[in-house]
């Protein structure tokens, strides 16, 4: 069963592209017809792309790793910390930091940076600062975390990029490529699909639109999760009782010599 269907889309303004003379021709198996100058979008491709794009991220988070969201437009910020949030994912919805995936490293440390002022803060070393100095200090760590920290919790590099809008964010796209990860991304008739792995042709400046897709991945992706604690709940048990099983065979084990004992001082009494 689709996770969405023709008419929510429809609903939403899914199918809604640019104006003819902005496309991409490399959008045009995803477009079903012009309008007043406006390409629509096929949704019936679109209802399939979600449901393969849904699958693939729900077997991501099913293993464990992280997926980070980027939207860094007006209409989508909301829309995607929200959504981001309720799954306990990593996002980027203010200035994508140049470097973030190619640079890692460097932006770890900036989140260490982040971590070591409050902690700095709590056990009170900053307390005999200047106004000047503390002030100075609480303006870098808002910008730090204005910036960072969205993805304070991200250890390690992404195991996939969802973009809302791939044009706005193809920098983004572009570090992803070079390191091999996966990117899922709502594509609109202006964009260029071929840098997308997996590819959502639908509205990308509606914010319906765009929470219409997001709520079917995000569900997917909570499925997947569930799915992992429900195995490691059953991995679990199955490993204790394993232990009981093992700690039962070897009380048995125990008993046997001690029963072949008696047995045999019974036998010299018995002639």
């Amino acid at each position: 069963m689709s996770r969405t269907n023709f008419d929510t889309l429809l609903e939403a303004g899914c199918h809604f592209g640019h104006l003819k003379r902005k496309w991409n021709p490399a959008m045009a198996p995803y477009i079903f017809m012009e309008k007043n100058g406006i390409h629509i979008i096929d949704l019936h491709k679109t209802v399939v792309k979600i449901d393969e794009a849904a699958e693939a991220l729900k077997n991501i988070a099913k293993s464990g790793r992280k997926i980070l969201f980027v939207a860094t437009k007006k209409q989508a910020k909301p829309v995607v910390a929200e959504k981001a949030t309720s799954i306990n994912m990593p996002y980027v919805i203010e200035r994508w930091p140049g470097g973030m995936l190619t640079n890692f490293a460097t932006i770890r440390k900036a989140v260490k940076k982040m971590a070591n002022i409050d902690k700095l803060t709590a056990d009170g070393t900053y307390a005999n600062l200047s106004k000047r100095e503390a002030l100075q200090i609480s303006r870098q760590r808002a910008k730090l975390e204005k910036n960072l920290g969205s993805v304070a919790d991200l250890t390690r590099l992404p195991a996939a990029l969802f973009v809302v809008d791939v044009l706005k964010e193809q920098i983004a796209v572009r570090e992803a490529n070079r390191l091999g990860i996966p990117v899922f991304g709502i594509v609109d008739t202006n964009s260029n699909p071929d840098n997308v792995d997996f590819v959502i042709p639908a509205n990308d400046d509606a914010s319906k639109s765009i929470e219409v897709i997001l709520d079917a991945c995000c569900e997917a992706i909570a499925e997947g999760i569930e799915e992992r604690k429900a195995e490691r709940v059953d991995a679990e048990a199955a490993e204790e009782k394993a232990e009981k099983g093992g700690r039962k065979s070897a009380r048995v084990e125990d008993e046997e010599p001690a029963e072949e004992a008696e047995e045999a001082e019974e036998a010299p009494a018995a002639e």
